[in-house]
């Protein structure tokens, strides 16, 4: 994939990574996964960014070039993984929600638990981090140098098939119209307000 293809805003890139392979090398073997599902993150300008308030040492590989991987922990407990897109400087990024396994099942699904259906080996965001072996480690990683972490093309996603909606489990800016998804696929994630979203809707 060329870094042209990253240095836009997190929003336009979104629905581009739909289709695309993120593969993870590490010592225990190699898994592949096709992107499914993504959710676009727009920095300063977005309430439910990390970078909304401004760079930290947590979210500062947001603020760098595109085409690099953001790892953080959700809830202390999973990793979760975004791709940095836009301009350097400028926080923007993508987090990868789901996706398709095509290389590597066995080892995804020591990972993820013997008895996990195949359509859940890589579905939500820490679901796909742990199937891959995407931990913090790979904070920062450089998606487009060929290291243990790459993000390449895929086949063609017919844009008919790509659907967008409102963002998934955040509280703040939760009606923004997101998330992008391949229509029909099992591997994409369910849908829900987070509680205090739900409250703020009067839900």
């Amino acid at each position: 994939m060329k870094v042209g293809r990253l240095a836009h805003p997190a929003e336009e890139v979104a629905p581009q990574l739909l289709g695309a392979l993120l593969t993870c090398e590490t010592s225990e073997g190699t898994v592949s996964v096709v992107v499914t599902e993504t959710e676009a993150y727009s920095g300063t300008a977005d309430p439910a960014s990390h970078a909304y308030r401004g760079r930290t040492p947590r979210n500062a590989v947001m603020f760098g070039p595109p085409g690099h991987l953001y790892v953080y922990r959700s809830h202390g407990l999973h990793w979760c993984a975004n791709v940095v897109t836009g301009t350097d400087g400028i926080a923007s990024a993508v987090l990868i929600r789901a996706g398709r396994v095509v290389e590597g099942e066995e080892l995804a699904r020591r990972r993820r638990g013997e008895k996990v259906e195949d359509r859940r080996l890589a579905r939500g965001p820490g679901n796909f981090c742990q199937a891959l072996g995407i931990t913090a480690e790979h904070n920062g990683a450089d998606l487009l140098a060929g290291t243990s972490v790459v993000l390449s093309e895929g086949e063609p996603v017919p844009t008919a098939l790509i659907q967008a909606g409102p963002r998934v489990g955040v509280s703040k800016a939760h009606d923004w119209q997101h998330r992008f998804y391949l229509a029909g696929d099992p591997t994409v994630s369910a849908y829900r307000l987070s509680p205090r979203a739900e409250r703020s809707a009067g839900a």
